[in-house]
């Protein structure tokens, strides 16, 4: 700290604090100078120090220097009092802000105008406190003090921050009427508040009355309704209000903009598109920053070029920006994804010299090497975490234990849940769902139940993945009635099913044929408000298929159209193979016609499907011509594709036909299985003659 002399100036010490650039020392130095013999404060030194206080950690000492200016009887400007009340607005100080503006005379010797009033309703804006902000408001003309532009502006704000845009449309139009000018800010203020609520359509109206009334608007009105689109998922609408930004005459892109455009291009998936506009960015010399190196890092791992974002993090690094951990967090996940174990532990190692590593980076890292079956060095990584200091959270936990019972490490898990019980420590539903999946597949199913109620116990509540994940164990391990009964537990418990519960329920009930019950799930299901899904009526047609209950399928069939919904290629083969069991071919291949109006393309099953009933009718030359539609249309013949055309052929007595076929599959790389020397076999000892491949 500077020593004063012995005759000291306000001017000087005015001079002395503004060459202090360490706050708390220069508050120091104000103290010193208050004691200093035959010395006292100017207004303008006054000013300087409170300036000073507006930091959280000193706004404390703010009164004392108020008070230190009334008993010295300073007389202050407008200005000094404005100090102290933004300083306790911005620290949502309102009340001591209220204080001081009550008694400003008394304390500054100067009498509130209407900036003081302003920054005033500000502070109570600030605290969240609109109620009061509209009170005081209603008052400033009893007060004798008239409203300005900022005065309404303030007011649009708190309506905008109470979501009343109709009452801030309505201000607009009343200040156009008094000839108060709305400004950029009083348009900007109202188009962000609509834009955030998700009326786009309303902001955009009022974006073009801007233009309307010759208000210019500024580069951030445009931001917020890129922004404001992208939230939205329309790239088209963003991508829009781009190219009007671009032909404006008055605002131009800044670096906020292309930062919203990469960021919201990666969100929406269009990975190329973002990168032309760094590719642009660069071009004008914009200068990039750390959200713009995040938003493409993170967009490029996301799309799986994970090359490209590690070009981008050394090129960030050779242009001096640092790293900041979500950085790190996105390129360690790109190389999680896409199993560069190497990179991954060499910038694992980075990070850690470089002091970034947080909880989201060891769950990053332990979840990837958790999905690659790197176990040992998952649990090496989970061990590593308090040595340091970085405390395990509820993720982290549901994390390890999902990734445990995945790669069978089921008692390795078990311990992981229980020393977290034994600790305290916080565990999340997806942790305990992890642990049941993972007891329900090793068909421990009397433990999985023990792991609901232990999940209880510990304060966390089963929701409708825990009970799903319950009902399929039981459901595969063919306990039909266990599986009700959870169902209905389920139900008392106030935790609802959902359409993939009753999905479970009903696939189980088919596969046992127990479709009175099924269809009893499936319309309890549609009168508690939840809509039956493809997945739903494909379950019931498939095992009513299996059953030869053709005409119920049918029936199912015209439901699904006549409530709107469109059949996919699961749900058409599921028909064609209905079909084609009842010996209906020509149907079959009727329903195949006409799945392009359903904007429906036939896959490999559906071709495999047809021939195979084809064949069982006989049709050995339509089955061959749905064969040249399989090559035509690019499709690959699988090794079921060859059984079906060699079982056909043979059924016809072509084994000639069928050895060639198998001469071809074998030229296409795709091997026999036992089935396929099985049909081959069998045709042969029934024909008697013995082709080249089984000599």
């Amino acid at each position: 700290m500077a020593e004063l002399p012995k005759y000291l100036s306000p001017k000087l010490l005015l001079k002395l604090l503004k060459a202090e650039k360490n706050s708390n020392t220069a508050l120091s130095l104000f103290d010193s100078a208050t004691r200093h013999p035959g010395y006292a404060h100017s207004s303008a030194v006054f000013h300087h120090i409170l300036r000073r206080l507006v930091d959280p950690r000193l706004v404390s000492h703010v009164s004392r220097v108020v008070e230190l200016i009334r008993t010295h009887k300073c007389k202050c400007s407008e200005d000094v009092a404005l100090t102290v009340i933004k300083a306790y607005s911005k620290n949502s100080m309102v009340d001591q802000a209220l204080f001081f503006f009550q008694r400003m005379s008394e304390f500054f010797g100067c009498e509130p105008g209407i900036r003081s009033y302003n920054s005033l309703l500000n502070a109570f804006i600030v605290s969240n406190q609109w109620d009061r902000a509209e009170l005081f408001f209603s008052h400033l003309e009893t007060m004798g003090m008239s409203p300005n532009l900022e005065s309404y502006n303030i007011l649009i704000k708190v309506s905008c921050k109470k979501k009343r845009f109709d009452k801030a449309r309505e201000l607009l139009d009343w200040m156009w009427c008094r000839c108060l000018r709305p400004d950029v800010f009083s348009y900007g203020t109202v188009i962000n508040g609509l834009a955030k609520s998700g009326s786009l359509s309303d902001a955009l109206n009022l974006f073009d009355e801007m233009f309307e009334r010759g208000v210019a608007p500024d580069v951030i009105c445009y931001n917020i309704l890129i922004d404001g689109f992208f939230k939205k998922g329309d790239s088209v609408g963003a991508n829009e209000i781009w190219e009007r930004l671009i032909k404006d005459s008055y605002a131009y892109p800044n670096v906020v903009t292309y930062n919203v455009m990469i960021s919201g291009l990666c969100k929406c998936g269009k990975f190329n598109e973002s990168l032309e506009f760094w590719q642009r960015l660069k071009k004008n010399d914009r200068q990039q920053d750390l959200f713009t190196y995040s938003s493409l890092i993170h967009g490029l791992c996301k799309s799986g070029n994970v090359d490209g974002a590690s070009r981008l993090y050394t090129e960030m690094a050779e242009n001096g920006l640092s790293p900041d951990a979500a950085i790190y967090n996105a390129l360690l996940n790109g190389y999680c994804q896409a199993a560069k174990v190497k990179e991954s532990f060499e910038l694992w190692d980075l990070m850690g010299k470089e002091g970034q590593r947080n909880a989201v980076s060891f769950n990053i890292f332990i979840r990837g090497l958790l999905e690659i079956g790197k176990v040992d060095e998952a649990i090496s990584i989970w061990e590593s975490m308090g040595e340091k200091d970085c405390l395990a959270d509820s993720t982290t936990y549901g994390v390890l234990i999902h990734g445990l019972c995945k790669n069978g490490y089921l008692n390795r898990a078990l311990r992981v849940l229980k020393d977290a019980e034994d600790r305290g420590d916080v565990l999340n539903t997806f942790a305990y769902s992890s642990m049941i999946n993972g007891l329900c597949r090793e068909g421990k199913l009397d433990e999985a139940l023990h792991m609901l109620d232990q999940m209880k116990d510990h304060g966390s509540q089963p929701n409708s993945h825990v009970f799903n994940t319950l009902i399929y164990g039981f459901i595969r391990a063919s306990k039909i009635e266990d599986a009700i009964k959870l169902f209905r537990e389920m139900i008392i418990k106030d935790c609802f099913p959902t359409v993939v519960t009753y999905n479970t329920l009903i696939n189980g009930l088919c596969k046992a044929e127990r479709y009175g019950e099924a269809y009893h799930y499936v319309k309890e299901m549609l009168e508690k408000g939840w809509k039956a899904d493809m997945i739903t009526y494909s379950l019931l047609m498939d095992g009513l298929c299996r059953s030869k209950k053709v005409d119920m399928v049918i029936n199912l069939w015209f439901q699904v159209l006549n409530q709107g919904l469109k059949p996919d290629a699961t749900m058409h083969n599921i028909m064609i193979h209905g079909l084609c069991s009842a010996g209906k071919v020509e149907d079959a291949l009727r329903l195949y016609s006409k799945m392009g109006e359903h904007h429906c393309v036939p896959n490999l099953v559906t071709y495999n499907i047809l021939m195979e009933g084809l064949y069982k009718s006989q049709e050995c030359k339509k089955a061959s011509i749905l064969w040249a539609q399989i090559l035509l249309k690019g499709l690959q013949p699988d090794i079921i594709s060859y059984n079906i055309i060699l079982k056909g052929l043979c059924s016809c007595n072509r084994i000639s036909d069928a050895t060639g076929f198998l001469d071809d599959a074998l030229g296409r790389g795709i091997l026999p299985t036992v089935i396929t020397w099985y049909i081959l076999v069998r045709a042969v000892l029934n024909d008697g003659v013995l082709p080249r491949y089984l000599h």
